[in-house]
């Protein structure tokens, strides 16, 4: 048991989560301003969505959710940072407590509801953080407000255009989020119908700037190949799966530790299963030009490396970070340039 590990099982797991956050980002944000950079091996340099990714691990969307920690997590070691859920509209989010630890699944529940200070605001940090010299891809994970009727297909298109147009043209690629189980409505804009006319509108709106959409571990597989189909139709960059799942099947938690925490999206080990399925049944169904970016569940180099070898193009984490610490992303780095990826 690492040093860091010790001190979240006898300190940290005394904090309330969020606040154990703000207290880690603060920190995070202090390591940027004194060593900025991404620092890997050469032999861990990754070609995708047009443009070179120091590592092919990357942070996860949630954690950055206002575009505050890019450089301290480029830092820390990883090669691309996507930032959000962003909306137009700033917003609170859900009442707290909203996020929650299942720590004998190293787990986490959130039902965060895309607390942000809304799209313009990050924009400005985005466009500032673009200046570094040595500096994490930055993907952008974009989402419905919460004021917007998810039934008014018109409202919903207008508010995600107003975020991609202003976040388009300083990310290094766009994510459309469909997938939170934490928006009320959202997870119904992956119905094809629904679907097929906003991610048109945001790959016309986006220019340029790649878009991938990001997916729900809960769909079924025949609903997967049909946004797999869909995404080649509309020649998306690509898919990003998967999100949070609502399931909580198979959990070693105590059962009233569960429904405590209540309602929201399950993140790390226990949804690595489903998720690995998820991306070998989009890689058989997308064409070879459209790339997917794993995430779920992982928390090892032998994590990443599986899902390298599935066909995953990038992977990306965010619950490990909770339980691995700081040094996380760094070891994971070394450990792949080791064994070669």
């Amino acid at each position: 048991m690492s040093a860091y590990e010790l001190l979240f099982q006898h300190g940290f797991t005394r904090v309330e989560p969020e606040r154990a956050h703000h207290l880690g980002a603060a920190a995070i944000r202090a390591i940027g301003a004194a060593r900025p950079g991404v620092r890997t091996a050469p032999s861990l340099r990754t070609r995708a969505l047009g443009r070179e990714f120091a590592t092919p691990f990357g942070m996860a969307a949630g954690f950055d959710k206002d575009a505050t920690m890019i450089a301290g997590l480029g830092a820390l070691g990883f090669g691309h940072v996507e930032v959000g859920t962003l909306t137009a509209h700033a917003q609170p989010g859900n009442p707290q407590p909203r996020l929650f630890r299942l720590t004998d699944d190293r787990a986490l529940i959130n039902r965060m509801g895309f607390n942000n200070q809304g799209a313009a605001a990050a924009a400005e940090r985005i466009a500032a953080a673009r200046e570094a010299r040595s500096r994490p891809v930055i993907g952008v994970n974009i989402g419905k407000s919460r004021i917007v009727d998810p039934e008014d297909a018109a409202a919903v298109e207008r508010d995600y255009l107003h975020s991609t147009r202003l976040l388009a043209p300083v990310a290094d690629y766009l994510a459309v989020n469909v997938s939170s189980p934490n928006t009320p409505g959202l997870r119904g804009l992956q119905e094809a119908a629904v679907l097929e006319p906003l991610l048109a509108a945001i790959r016309g709106a986006a220019g340029a700037t790649p878009v991938l959409v990001k997916i729900a571990p809960d769909l079924d597989d025949e609903q997967v190949v049909g946004i797999a189909e869909l995404a080649a139709r509309l020649e998306l960059a690509g898919v990003i799966a998967t999100n949070t799942t609502t399931s909580r099947a198979g959990l070693a938690s105590p059962a009233d530790a569960v429904a405590r925490a209540g309602a929201g999206g399950l993140s790390g080990p226990p949804v690595a299963s489903r998720s690995l399925e998820v991306l070998r049944v989009l890689r058989g169904a997308l064409p070879s030009a459209l790339e997917v970016i794993s995430v779920g569940g992982v928390e090892t180099a032998a994590d990443v490396r599986e899902r390298l070898d599935a066909g995953a193009a990038l992977v990306q984490g965010y619950t490990g970070f909770i339980y691995r610490g700081p040094g996380w992303a760094l070891q994971l780095n070394r450990e792949l340039a080791t064994r070669g990826t």
